[in-house]
């Protein structure tokens, strides 16, 4: 990786391309504003009646057009935007605080059915 010279360019690896900081791209902020963390299985759904303007930067585009492709988790949205899952928390978090996404969230363990009673019905359909 060469230095930055005298005039504070960007850091530049002739591989990898410009190296941006994670704090960069969220201006310093580590959670998202919303005040909740985001889960990583939680999937995420572009609002169809909002439209991308002037005041987002490239990074909230491009995870607005990632999830109006298809409803995707956010761990995929990492994954397909190649950013930092932090990074992506907090981006998030802005747009779904403006109302550009909706975030469906996962079924918390103490709602789901009890295993014990799954089971039964399972062995009584197959006593028929």
């Amino acid at each position: 990786m060469s230095p930055p010279d005298d005039e504070g360019a960007l850091w530049y690896d002739d591989e990898a391309g410009p190296l941006v900081r994670a704090y960069t791209i969220t201006g310093g902020r580590t959670r998202p504003e919303t005040g909740q963390d985001i889960d990583l299985i939680a999937v995420i759904v572009a609002d169809p009646d909002a439209e991308p303007d002037d005041a987002l930067d490239d990074q909230h585009l491009a995870l607005m057009d990632l999830c109006r492709r298809a409803p995707l988790s956010v761990a995929e949205v990492a994954s397909e935007a190649d950013l930092a899952i932090g990074v992506v928390r907090v981006l998030l978090g802005d747009l779904l605080r403006d109302g550009r996404l909706r975030v469906i969230r996962p079924v918390p363990p103490a709602d789901l059915p009890d295993v014990g009673l799954l089971r039964d019905v399972i062995n009584g359909l197959r006593a028929l």
